[in-house]
């Protein structure tokens, strides 16, 4: 009988270099669970991917032993400047990893085999592999190849819009449906995201009450 293939893994970046404005303070920084919010997403990561590292712009998020960047370009300009500079760090530390999984930090719930069912509908290395849920596409959220990072800096030099979808016009994008979880609070999004406090008074119901 022959062996199973093993699925590829990859590094990861998570994604905390906004200026969490709706919050009033770092959303990394949040008490969650047992420790802060951006330590809640890195112990999700760790058994699905080969290292993390943590895109920031605030000198006060930082995770111990891993290593954080900011973003290359000035002022802000949002997902897709994370997104380069997770690409452009990976391809310097990295030299093997074709992909790096991007998760933002203010989505706590994301699926535990995350990684392996978006590297499962990888066709080439410049494939984009992306998560949907509820008939949704989340355009930050997923694998994003390395060989993107080139062109992504030359979007942000002279960038007709920041917007993620934009970029993405005309890229080998694969999108994976990813389905609600039920819970005893009701169904409840994988890609939930914490943007305010109501969010982040459920989030915290959740992750003390039920395993999600």
């Amino acid at each position: 009988m022959e062996a199973a293939l093993t699925p590829p893994r990859f590094p990861a970046i998570i994604l905390s270099g906004g200026k969490s404005s709706r919050m009033g303070e770092p959303k990394a920084l949040l008490p969650f669970g047992e420790d802060r919010l951006v330590d809640h997403i890195a112990a999700r990561l760790r058994p699905q991917v080969t290292g993390i590292a943590l895109n920031t712009n605030d000198p006060s998020i930082a995770i111990p032993s891993i290593m954080s960047f900011p973003d290359r370009f000035a002022d802000y300009p949002g997902p897709l400047a994370g997104i380069h500079a997770g690409l452009a760090h990976i391809r310097e530390h990295d030299p093997v990893a074709t992909h790096a999984l991007m998760v933002p930090v203010d989505g706590p719930f994301f699926p535990t085999n995350l990684a392996e069912t978006l590297a499962a509908t990888l066709t080439g290395r410049d494939d984009i592999a992306l998560t949907a849920s509820g008939g949704r596409m989340h355009p930050v959220l997923g694998l994003w190849p390395v060989s993107l990072a080139d062109r992504l800096a030359d979007w942000l030099k002279a960038p007709p819009t920041l917007k993620v979808r934009a970029f993405l016009d005309g890229l080998p994008v694969h999108v994976t449906e990813f389905a609600f979880v039920e819970t005893p609070l009701g169904l409840l999004d994988p890609f939930f995201n914490i943007n305010t406090r109501e969010d982040l008074d459920r989030a915290r119901t959740l992750i003390a009450e039920f395993d999600t």
